[in-house]
């Protein structure tokens, strides 16, 4: 039989850490591709309603977002508790919204302004006449492609 020695002094071998740069730099850079910041911060209450016959937007770039609903908590001091239309990060009121679109409008490409469309995100509880009084606002400012935001029915 052998005999087994621990005389032997065997080392643990050194970690090769040559490549984590690379790791660390490709992990950051797949982060940086898959996360969306958000670009406007709600202070209006938005609950989606619910639809049938629903399409996905194209191109999301030539998408203008119109929130419409109560005010959150923190401004439910402020402004109290009817239906608010926020453009961006602001509150408006309605005779803003041409403005708006307007400034909108000039912010895109030539060619992509006739294909400017405006997605208003209302609240499922906002009264109709509210919504009327949206699209009479974009209708004055040639705002003429409209689309509402819903979550598909669940059955």
């Amino acid at each position: 039989m052998g005999k087994f020695n621990k005389s032997g002094g065997r080392e643990m071998p050194e970690l090769n850490t040559s490549s984590l740069p690379d790791l660390v730099f490709a992990f950051l850079f797949f982060i940086m591709m898959v996360t969306t910041m958000r670009e406007v911060t709600l202070k209006v209450v938005f609950r989606a309603p619910q639809g049938t016959e629903l399409q996905k937007l194209e191109k999301k770039s030539l998408v203008t977002f119109l929130y419409v609903g109560e005010p959150t908590q923190e401004f439910r001091a402020k402004m109290g508790s009817e239906t608010r239309i926020q453009l961006n990060d602001q509150l408006a009121e309605i005779n803003e919204i041409q403005d708006y679109i307007a400034q909108e409008k000039s912010s895109m490409k030539e060619e992509d302004q006739p294909f400017m469309t405006v997605s208003i995100k209302a609240d499922r509880a906002t009264k109709m006449g509210v919504i009327s009084d949206v699209k009479q606002a974009l209708r004055e400012a040639y705002a003429l492609k409209i689309s509402y935001s819903a979550q598909a029915r669940v059955n």
